[in-house]
């Protein structure tokens, strides 16, 4: 597999007013290769969502670069499909609409526009609520919507930053298993941000496990569990290992997070 996107010494600085700094980000740097699933897993505040936001071109690095297929993203494009763990859709847009909306700006065809939504509602368990508004669907439907957004528009990497973090645990189950699916059929470049240790070893091929403020990466660990993968498989002996090295990685630098 080829290099599809990469991070090479990226670092991110905020400066206050008045003017003390705070650094989110010390030089960073991995790959993440065309197919693959990565999650990206560490203690609260420790950057990893500013690095997803700079990936989506939503934040600039004080540092360094991202390079999507060789080509440096310098701002927010369609090449990347981002899902926030806030329902980010149009309010006055029902379900189909919003879904369509990436389609519409880009001037796909009507009947394409059709053709490619329907194909994700019905991927995503939605047919019937199309023309539902978001305020009628419950979060998980939401993000279930946010996530045929992002899809039909055919990026090049999906970034989810914690989509299913506020929904209740059997939702995000059903959710974990949902995205798992379609990434399993559509075989697409995903960067997973999460703070939940099961949920990263139960959808990744890799694990990027991030230190305490100033994140910088401490650890990474590949997942041999092979696909189709099935929830059942986190009661497993190889996955409650996995779970421990990670749970001490997370637990020793939130310790260290305390203490500075």
């Amino acid at each position: 597999m080829s290099s599809h996107l990469s991070i090479e010494n990226l670092s991110r600085v905020f400066t206050s007013p008045k003017g003390q700094t705070t650094q989110a980000l010390t030089p960073v740097n991995f790959e993440v290769r065309e197919n693959d699933f990565v999650t990206i897993l560490g203690p609260s505040g420790c950057g990893k969502s500013t690095l997803l936001r700079i990936v989506a071109g939503l934040d600039r690095p004080t540092t360094g670069q991202v390079v999507l297929e060789g080509s440096p993203v310098q701002g927010p494009g369609a090449d990347r499909g981002m899902v926030f763990q806030s329902y980010t859709l149009f309010p006055w847009l029902n379900i189909e609409q919003n879904i369509r909306f990436g389609l519409r700006e880009r001037g796909m065809p009507e009947r394409e526009q059709k053709e490619r939504s329907d194909f994700f509602i019905a991927k995503v368990g939605l047919r019937g609520f199309e023309q539902h508004f978001p305020k009628q669907l419950s979060g998980g439907m939401q993000q279930r919507t946010a996530i045929a957004r992002a899809l039909a528009n055919d990026p090049k990497i999906l970034l989810l930053d914690e989509p299913f973090g506020a929904l209740d645990n059997q939702t995000r189950v059903l959710m974990q298993e949902l995205l798992l699916g379609i990434w399993e059929s559509a075989q697409k470049t995903v960067l997973f941000v999460t703070h939940d240790i099961d949920e990263a070893i139960f959808m990744a091929n890799r694990v990027v496990v991030f230190s305490a403020r100033p994140g910088r990466i401490k650890t990474e660990l590949a997942v041999p569990f092979p696909h189709p993968r099935h929830y059942t498989i986190k009661t497993s002996p190889e996955f409650m290992t996995l779970k421990a090295q990670l749970t001490e990685e997370i637990r020793a630098e939130s310790m260290a997070a305390d203490t500075h």
